[in-house]
This record gives structure tokens, C-alpha cells and sequence, in this order.
């Protein structure tokens, strides 16, 4: 599906013939070469040449040579250089270590390190609580992959998932203030993983993990919540639950359905797809059908992985059986966290009226949106270029701001439906519409909601269980 899209968009630096009509030359051929023009700069002027910047979206690097081969043709213009923007963005990283105390002078120096610092590592090695009030713990993420699965790419190991972990650290930094950093991890088995992260745990206040293919993902996953004091987050798994739910949340509301209703076909089963499903039910879905690439998970098969035998037997109420083509009949809800173009637009005709659909695969949907579009009544993705965007960025920072804020390491399923509330209510009921079930990922407000959720949860337990040991204490006086 060849879309023009911001993730593709280059510079073209071009020397042309200076004329009145040169810019609307240039312009109007890499228009004719399907280009999304975002901006035009003269540079420079000369008495025999312009030399002009145009900057346009495309939908990869063939089609960039068409629109520069297109403004080649122009008489007197000539292409020097095509720049790719998100290259340029990539250079040397997108992160930096800036100090939050400066040194001025020797005074400053004695008390950010020696001897002054040497009285509060003391202070902690007396007591290691005190490491979150006096070091960057109280507010720091460790970033942890070991690049087995990355975005849609697969497993193009730690080097190559280093961008994807540096731009989480970014939004972190952007929508929490939450401080992160990328440890890439240059093994993928399972027990160097966990011994790994458990030794440089002292120097965070909590673990994002991201982009570890399943299922070893769920194993450690498990074992690092076990055996560690600090809060532990799979992204692929529970950030995309969050979203996923928020956003059906809000869609059977504009289709006026109930969730403990509806006939829900799942596509993929690994990390994302069991982390929805098992969120889903948590909020009341009754019949979920979930789909791997052979079909139907079937309750009488045995499966290699614990958790496939787990979904089959928790799933499929009314005994689906059959390939993902037979489940999806009659369904009210798509969800795809598989691949790319599984589904015909004749497979969404078949789903019931009013149905929805959420086709995350990303780049390339399950389905084509605007393909599903013509029968569905709401239609989400996982891609920034069409409406409803399901992006984890409207749940991760929330999270792990709240989680810090609220001093806690359990992750309860609680938190999870109230943060997916959280999100779901900046939709206002005026604003709600098939086109806008879900924020922008822009909407400031999102992650200090999701953050207040998780806070709110947190006192709730603790009131709950203050009020326990109170009454216990009474009993016992009794």
C-alpha cells in the first residue's frame, strides 16, 4: 500500500535557471510525480542560477527517483543532493545526557562529587530506600531489548533496534518527563536477559521491555516482576492492550454496542494479541475468537507454547473452528496485530452491521483501510497517515509517570482498565465520531490523565488495605 507518509520525506537541493517561473516549475513537476510537497526555500539567488529546497512526503526510496528524475527533466535543472529527513533526524542519535546540577566552581565540584557526594553514598548504603530520594533512580527507565522483534521488521538484533529504543526514550522525555535510556542487549537468552537486567537494576526505578520477540517475552516478563523491587512493563504486551481497549471502548460507543455483546475475532497471538485479548476480558468481553496462521485456536489441539494452550481453552465460547476467513463472519470487532493484508474487502462485507475494525499491523495493515472503510463503520490502524491512530505513546509515558509518582513496583490489572479509561475519556462525547475514537498523541492532557489514573488506583489499594489492618487490629483488641 504506497502511501505518502511523513516517515519518508526527503530534501531535494536543485539548481535551476533563475525565471519568475522556476519555483512553479519545480513545483509542479514533483507534483506530477505524486509527491506530497511540505516546503519550498529559495537558498540562494544568483545572476545564472536559484538554487531551491524542496522538501515533499513519498512513499519510499523508488519513488523518490521518480520525482527527482521528474525535476531532472526541466530544462537547466539539475538535482545536487537528496536528503533523507529521517535520516537526518537519526544522526549521531536523538538522545544527550544533560546535568541537572552545574559546576561553577570549585565549591559546586566538592559537593556534586568528592568529597561532599561520599557523605550521601553513606547515606544510602545505610539505607538503600534513600537511593530514590538522592539519585536519578526516583525518575529513570531502563529501555531493555534484545532486537528479536522489532516494529514489523523481526529480529534484526540489538544494533538495529537502537532508534526504535532511543525514539521511546524521547517520548518519554517529551510527554512524561520521565528520564530513559536504551540498554540494547546483545543475547536472547532468556537467562542471561534476566540476569542481566537484575544486575543493573540498582540504577533504575523501573524496566520498559520492548521488542523481545514471544514467547520468551512472557517468561521474563514474569520472572523480573518475581524477583525485582522496581515496576516492569512490556510495552508490546500491555501498552498496546491499554490503547487497543481504549479505543473499542470508544468505538462501541459510536456503534452503540456492548463489549460483554460483541463477537470479537483476534489476529495474532503473540505478545500484543494475548495481552488484548486477556485485557478485554478483564473489562467484561464474553466471546472472543482468537486466530494464529493456521486458524481458529482450537481447545481439543495441543500447541507447542503454554500460552497458546492458555488463549485456546479461555477462548472461543460458541466452538469457532476453521481458518481466520470462516471466524471473521459475522463478527462485530477485527482486531489484527499480525500482518500485512490478510484480509479482502470482501471479508469485511462479511462482518456484521456496524462492525469495527482495527488493522495494527504496521506499515501494512492487515486490511486496506480505505478498502475496509467501505463496509466497516469505524476503522483504526496502527499508522500516524490515516484517522485513529492506535499508538502506544498514549500509554507508556502515562504509565511510568504514575508508577514513579506513586512510588509502587505490582502493575495490577487495575491499572491497566483505568488507564485505558483514562485515554478513552479525552474523547469528549461531542467530539466522539467514527473518524476520532481515540486522542492525538499530541493531546498534552493524555499522559498526566493516564499518570493520575494509576496514582488514583494506588491510593485506592492503600486506603483499602489501611482500612484492612485497621479493622484486623480492632478484632484482634477484641
Amino acid at each position: 500500500m504506497p502511501t505518502n507518509s511523513p516517515g519518508n520525506s526527503i530534501t531535494l537541493r536543485i539548481d535551476a535557471r533563475p525565471s519568475f517561473t522556476a519555483t512553479s516549475e519545480l513545483t509542479q513537476a514533483a507534483a506530477g510525480a505524486k509527491a506530497a510537497i511540505t516546503a519550498l526555500d529559495v537558498v540562494e539567488s544568483r545572476h545564472d542560477t536559484i538554487t531551491v529546497d524542496l522538501t515533499c512526503d513519498t512513499s519510499g526510496p523508488e519513488h523518490a527517483e521518480r520525482i527527482r528524475a521528474a525535476i531532472e527533466e526541466i530544462d537547466g535543472a539539475s538535482v545536487r543532493a537528496v536528503s533523507d529527513r529521517t535520516f537526518l533526524m537519526h544522526l549521531g542519535g536523538k538522545l544527550e545526557v544533560k546535568p541537572k546540577a552545574r559546576i561553577r566552581n570549585r565549591d559546586d565540584l566538592s559537593r556534586a562529587y568528592t568529597p561532599g557526594v561520599a557523605r550521601v553514598c553513606m547515606a544510602i548504603a545505610e539505607d538503600p530506600s534513600n537511593a530514590r530520594r538522592l539519585t536519578i533512580k526516583r525518575n529513570t527507565i531502563a529501555v531493555v531489548t534484545d532486537g528479536s522483534a522489532v516494529l514489523g521488521l523481526g529480529n534484526i538484533g540489538p544494533a538495529a533496534a537502537m532508534p526504535v529504543m532511543e525514539g521511546k526514550a524521547v517520548l518519554f522525555k517529551q510527554f512524561a518527563d520521565v528520564d530513559a535510556w536504551p540498554v540494547a542487549l546483545d543475547t536472547q537468552d532468556t537467562e542471561e536477559i534476566i540476569a542481566i537486567v537484575k544486575a543493573l537494576a540498582p540504577g533504575y526505578g523501573g524496566v520498559n521491555l520492548e521488542d523481545i520477540a514471544a514467547p520468551r517475552c512472557f517468561e521474563i516478563e514474569r520472572r523480573l516482576r518475581e524477583e525485582l523491587d522496581i515496576p516492569i512493563f512490556h510495552d508490546d504486551q500491555h501498552g498496546t492492550a491499554i490503547v487497543t481497549l481504549a479505543g473499542i471502548t470508544n468505538a462501541l460507543r459510536v456503534v452503540e454496542k456492548d463489549l460483554a455483546d460483541v463477537k470479537i475475532v483476534v489476529a495474532g497471538v503473540g505478545a500484543a494479541g494475548s495481552a488484548i485479548i486477556s485485557l478485554l476480558q478483564i473489562q467484561g468481553a464474553k466471546n472472543i475468537v482468537a486466530c494464529d496462521r493456521t486458524g481458529v485456536l482450537d481447545p481439543d489441539e495441543t500447541y507447542e507454547d503454554a500460552h497458546r494452550n492458555e488463549l485456546a481453552a479461555s477462548t472461543n465460547p460458541e466452538g469457532v473452528r476453521g481458518s481466520l476467513h470462516e471466524a471473521i463472519v459475522g463478527a462485530d470487532v477485527f482486531i489484527g496485530v499480525s500482518g500485512p493484508n490478510i484480509l479482502g474487502e470482501e471479508h469485511i462485507a462479511s462482518m456484521a452491521d456496524g462492525a469495527i475494525v482495527f488493522a495494527m499491523a504496521n506499515p501494512t495493515p492487515e486490511v486496506d483501510p480505505l478498502l475496509a472503510a467501505k463496509h466497516a463503520a469505524v476503522v483504526a490502524t496502527g499508522r500516524s497517515d490515516f484517522p485513529n491512530q492506535i499508538n502506544n505513546v498514549l500509554a507508556f509515558p502515562g504509565i511510568f509517570r504514575g508508577l514513579l509518582d506513586a512510588g509502587v513496583s505490582d502493575i495490577t490489572p487495575e491499572m491497566l482498565v483505568a488507564a485505558a479509561e483514562a485515554i478513552a475519556n479525552r474523547v469528549a462525547p461531542d467530539e466522539l465520531n467514527p473518524s476520532f475514537i481515540i486522542p492525538s498523541v499530541f493531546d498534552a492532557q493524555v499522559a498526566s490523565d493516564v499518570a493520575g489514573a494509576i496514582v488514583h488506583v494506588v491510593d485506592q489499594a492503600r486506603a483499602a488495605q489501611s482500612s484492612q489492618n485497621a479493622a484486623h487490629e480492632t478484632s484482634k483488641e477484641s
